[in-house]
């Protein structure tokens, strides 16, 4: 009689949860364990900064499952505050540490499945020991943030780095009275998005408040005692009282680089379309992995949750039996700053010349509602799109909620193949509190066909 199969996830967030879960569902009969470094699993970590800000209310309330509810409904057994050490591919057994008792385990598997995520990027002259020092990336981070905030006086924060993350950071510091210094080493926020939206969201910044730095690539840092304290750039010195590291994010590839599994330029973990590494035995899902661009073909890094947790449910079928295959990925990505978004789809102008890739562009202003009913705002939109074929190869938006579904439209229309100049021809829903008489993207449209 053949034993169970057992199934071994390493990491317990969007990509780990969602792909024992998935094995278990696959195959019921299949032991499926997590092991989880940190004491959290299932955690919403998108939504961090609006538990920061109050929007939302309670830490509890981005923390979906503990250990003893997963297994109650999901049938799979977990161990938090277990650290993976080691992955000996030929015995096919995993070096664990339990960190709560500093003890180290040994344990088998059948298959595995690594969803280790990613880690925060070091700012190389910055000490991590500092007491006022922070990332916010896990649920751990945000606990020991607000408890800081809620026992120092804490009146001016700096922020480093003003990509997604350090934009919303800023915001939620922002709101809930903290007066916030934005550094970025490159000179504009986002450095990869588009010129106009860079201009629009630090003409937003100002609007708010929020001291922009850019062009920070050499700034010093001085404490007292194990306090940052103040910061130097060029011949400026500002006090803070504490400073918030937003540099990015890198894959969590460690466990796979001492395994000897294949690794991408970008530093993630190499998948085939089964979501198998390069031992077949062993899977991997989430930001820690390279997955295919629809646009270019080639390997790519696009951390999000929530292809984390549709490529962790592709790894737990397969890795259970199941044959299931994963799809290019389109970008589609936005961020809050304020009462604004930020939408990018696709590839942007600064990847496409990083590239080499000749390409037409068009750009328009318009109204997201008509313009005598409140409420109505300027929305920027701009295609990026290939002359020969008028193929569209990337799209940004900056305005209200609105932006979510043009982004959504452009990415079918991506994933669909139909040519840019489509737009013009689309009957677009109007009605005086939803919509404008004439749509962003009609005129983005008309103007793509000019443009040709």
């Amino acid at each position: 009689m053949n034993s169970k199969l057992k199934i071994v996830v390493v990491g317990g967030n969007a990509a780990g949860a969602a792909a024992a879960a998935k094995a278990k569902r696959t195959n019921p009969e299949a032991d499926v364990i997590i092991y989880e470094k940190s004491n959290f699993i299932s955690t919403g970590t998108c939504e961090i900064p609006y538990v920061l800000s109050d929007e939302i209310k309670n830490v509890e309330d981005i923390i979906f499952f503990t250990p003893q509810t997963f297994l109650a409904e999901k049938g799979v057994e977990v161990f938090v505050n277990h650290e993976v050490l080691e992955i000996d591919r030929q015995k096919k057994t995993l070096t664990i540490k339990k960190l709560s008792i500093n003890k180290i385990l040994n344990t088998g598997y059948d298959k595995l499945i690594l969803a280790a995520g990613s880690t925060p990027i070091e700012i190389s002259n910055l000490s991590s020991d500092s007491a006022n020092l922070f990332n916010l990336k896990t649920i751990n981070d945000l606990i020991r943030l607000k408890s800081f905030i809620e026992t120092h006086k804490t009146g001016t924060a700096a922020v480093l780095g003003a990509g997604y993350i350090g934009l919303e950071v800023a915001d939620a510091l922002h709101k809930i009275g903290i007066d916030v210094l934005l550094f970025e080493k490159l000179r504009n926020p986002i450095p990869s998005a588009e010129p106009e939206v860079q201009y629009l969201i630090k003409e937003l910044l100002d609007k708010n408040g929020i001291r922009f730095f850019g062009g920070a690539d050499s700034i010093k840092f001085f404490t007292d005692g194990d306090f940052i304290k103040q910061i130097k750039l060029n011949e400026r010195l500002l006090e803070v009282d504490m400073v918030i590291s937003a540099a990015g994010f890198k894959p969590n590839s460690i466990l796979a680089r001492s395994a000897g599994l294949a690794i991408g330029k970008s530093g993630a973990v190499k998948v085939n379309n089964k979501l198998q590494t390069s031992d077949q035995n062993i899977f991997a899902a989430g930001d820690d992995i390279e997955v295919v661009n629809a646009i270019t073909s080639r390997p790519d890094y696009i951390p999000l949750a929530s292809l984390a947790h549709e490529y962790g449910h592709i790894a737990g079928e397969n890795a259970a039996g199941g044959v299931k295959f994963a799809k290019p990925v389109i970008k589609n990505i936005s961020v809050k700053i304020f009462d604004k978004f930020f939408v990018s789809v696709g590839l942007t102008s600064h990847e496409l010349k990083q590239m080499g890739t000749v390409f037409n562009q068009v750009s328009a202003v318009r109204p997201n509602l008509i313009t005598v009913m409140p409420g109505s705002e300027n929305v920027f939109g701009k295609i990026l799109f290939r002359k020969d074929d008028k193929r569209i190869l990337g799209a940004s938006f900056f305005g209200g909620k609105e932006t979510s579904g043009y982004a959504d439209i452009i990415s079918l229309m991506i994933r669909t193949n139909l040519k840019a100049d489509v737009l013009s021809d689309v009957n677009y829903n109007y009605t005086p509190p939803l919509s404008p008489m004439i749509n962003l993207l009609s005129v983005l449209g008309r103007e793509l066909k000019v443009s040709i």
